[in-house]
C-alpha cells in the first residue's frame, strides 16, 4: 500500500488539471464553432494527462538521480529520493509511459483525420513524438533543458500553443491566429506555475547547480517576473474576447481572474521560499477554473 501510494504521488496528480487546461480552451472554441467531436476530445484528454504523467516520472528519475532532489529541498518527497521506488523501477515505468503515449497519439490522430490525410496525420504523430521527448529531456541527461533555464519557454510552447493551436487544430483543420491569445495566455499561467516551482527550491537548486531563469534573475526580479506573467495572461484573455467574432461578454471571463488576484495578494505576502509550495496548486487549479468558464463561454453562447 506504500509503494501504491508513492507511485500515485510520483503522478503529481496537482499538476494534471492544468496540463489539460489548453484542450478545454482548444475545444470550447472549436465547441462554439459547430466541429466538436467527443472522441477527438476523449483522446485529446487522455494523450494530454499520458504526456504530463510522463513528464512528472521523468522529472522525478532526472532530478533523483542528479541528487536534485535531497534533504535540501522544501517541496513533497519524491519517489527516487524516498528510496522505496528504485530508479531501474522508474525506468521501466518511463518506458511503459511512453509506449501509452505513442499509442494514443496514434488514435488521436487517427479519430481526427482518418487515414486519407497522411501529412497532416504525420506532422501531428512527429509533434507528439517531439512531446515525448521535451518531457523526457526536462531533467534526465546531461544536456538536459530544465538545468538551463529553458524551461519557461517549453512549458509555454507546450502547454500554451501546442496544446491550444493544436487541439483546434484536431476538430477545425485550420489554424486561426486569434487563438494564439488564449493559448499564450494559458502558457503564460502555466509558466507562472513552474516559475513558483523554481522560487520554492531557489536555495536547493543552487546548491544543485540546476539552473533556472528564478535561479538567473534572483528572487526579487523573480517575483516581479511573476507578476507580469500573470497580468499579461489576462490582459491577452481579455484582447481576446474584445476581438473574438463571438456574442460573449467581457465581463464573464473577468469571473476567472478573481482566483488569480487572490493569489497575487497571497502571493506578496510569502516571507520564505517554503510559503511558495501552497500557491502552486492555487495557481494550477485558477488557471484550470479559467479555461473552464473559457470553454462554458464558448459553449453556452
Amino acid at each position: 500500500m506504500k509503494k501504491l501510494q508513492v507511485w500515485i504521488s510520483a503522478c503529481r496528480l496537482r499538476t494534471l488539471p492544468l496540463s489539460i487546461s489548453g484542450a478545454i480552451v482548444g475545444s470550447g472554441v472549436a465547441y462554439s464553432m459547430g466541429l466538436f467531436n467527443l472522441t477527438v476530445f476523449v483522446f485529446t484528454i487522455l494523450t494530454t494527462l499520458s504526456f504530463q504523467i510522463l513528464s512528472n516520472l521523468a522529472n522525478d528519475y532526472g532530478d533523483g538521480v542528479k541528487g536534485t532532489d535531497n534533504e535540501n529541498r522544501i517541496g513533497p518527497e519524491r519517489a527516487l529520493q524516498s528510496g522505496i521506488i528504485s530508479p531501474k523501477q522508474m525506468r521501466n515505468a518511463i518506458i511503459v509511459n511512453v509506449i501509452i503515449c505513442l499509442l494514443l497519439v496514434l488514435a488521436l490522430v487517427y479519430q481526427a483525420f482518418g487515414a486519407d490525410q497522411f501529412i497532416t496525420s504525420s506532422v501531428f504523430i512527429v509533434l507528439g513524438v517531439l512531446a515525448i521527448i521535451a518531457a523526457i529531456k526536462y531533467t534526465i541527461g546531461a544536456s538536459a533543458y530544465g538545468y538551463k533555464a529553458l524551461g519557461d519557454i517549453m512549458v509555454f510552447l507546450f502547454f500554451g500553443w501546442l496544446s491550444v493551436l493544436g487541439t483546434y487544430f484536431l476538430y477545425s483543420k485550420e489554424i486561426d491566429f486569434l487563438m494564439l491569445l488564449p493559448a499564450s495566455a494559458i502558457g503564460l499561467l502555466s509558466a507562472g506555475v513552474l516559475n513558483l516551482n523554481n522560487m520554492r527550491d531557489f536555495e536547493s537548486d543552487k546548491l544543485s547547480d540546476k539552473h533556472t531563469l528564478a535561479g538567473y534573475l534572483g528572487l526579487k526580479n523573480a517575483r516581479n517576473y511573476h507578476l507580469t506573467l500573470i497580468l499579461t495572461a489576462m490582459v491577452l484573455m481579455l484582447l481576446y474576447f474584445e476581438l473574438s467574432p463571438q456574442n460573449i461578454s467581457i465581463w464573464v471571463i473577468m469571473i476567472g481572474f478573481i482566483p488569480l488576484f487572490i493569489h497575487l495578494s497571497i502571493f506578496y505576502k510569502v516571507a520564505s521560499p517554503k510559503g511558495y509550495d501552497p500557491q502552486l496548486k492555487v495557481l494550477a487549479l485558477s488557471t484550470f477554473l479559467l479555461a473552464l468558464i473559457f470553454g462554458a463561454c464558448h459553449i453556452l453562447i
